[in-house]
């Protein structure tokens, strides 16, 4: 007589999940982070780069919100969804019809980017001492991103995943431990390349910080999704 012994699969933890991805990370996200600090040092040590930084600055200001939405549109909305929906990986992910979701949802982040820069400058300053760089990373990336954005983010892509049916993002969030298993993973990520990636863009005057965090955006979404392609297809 044989017996017969079956070995349980369990699913792999959320926190871990968010460490593998920030591992795969890891190399793109320094490549990111170097190209924003390259930028940050130009503009204190090379007065080309500076003149030229400071006319982007001033158009910036000159269109105000209307820069902002369009800005986060084009780089982290239309870009990358270009590339995500003509990408061999991505395209079945991707499809046409999302083109318009990419675009209005990153011209309303701009926008609340927009004015959560403005405030968190009003509160800690403008400059680029570390007394204001360091409250503005810590607010940024513990308070409005875990709290806010990532939440917020995460329901809503869900909503577009499921067909744009917001019953099933809504059952999931019913679900037990949810945070745990849907923002948690994503947070881990975003902390890897984030952290160091708006500690360049705080250590820019107000008028830069939201182009510099449009660039970012653009590599950010690309990479964020080849990533996670790579892991929905095992």
């Amino acid at each position: 007589m044989s017996t017969c012994a079956t070995e349980t699969i369990l699913p792999e933890p959320p926190w871990r999940v968010g460490l593998d991805s920030a591992r795969r990370l890891t190399l793109p996200g320094l490549v990111l982070v170097s190209a924003a600090a390259m930028v940050v040092t130009s503009y204190y040590h090379m007065p080309t780069v500076r003149t030229w930084l400071d006319g982007v600055a001033e158009f910036r200001t000159r269109w105000g919100w209307a820069y902002a939405a369009t800005a986060q549109a084009l780089c982290a909305g239309l870009i990358p969804f270009l590339y995500l929906h003509f990408h061999p990986a991505t395209r079945a992910m991707h499809p046409a019809r999302h083109g318009a979701f990419f675009v209005l949802f990153w011209a309303y982040k701009g926008i609340e980017v927009d004015v959560f820069y403005r405030a968190q400058a009003l509160m800690f300053g403008d400059g680029p001492e570390l007394a204001s760089i360091l409250p503005k990373v810590a607010v940024d990336q513990f308070v409005y991103n875990p709290l806010f954005a990532a939440p917020i983010a995460v329901l809503v892509y869900a909503w577009k995943d499921a067909g744009w049916n917001w019953a099933v993002p809504r059952a999931d969030l019913r679900s037990p431990r949810w945070y745990y298993r849907r923002v948690l993973p994503v947070m881990i990520a975003v902390w890897a390349v984030w952290i160091p990636a708006v500690s360049c863009v705080y250590a820019l005057p107000l008028a830069l910080q939201l182009p510099l965090c449009s660039l970012v955006n653009c590599f950010w979404v690309i990479l964020f999704s080849l990533m996670t392609a790579r892991e929905r297809t095992g």
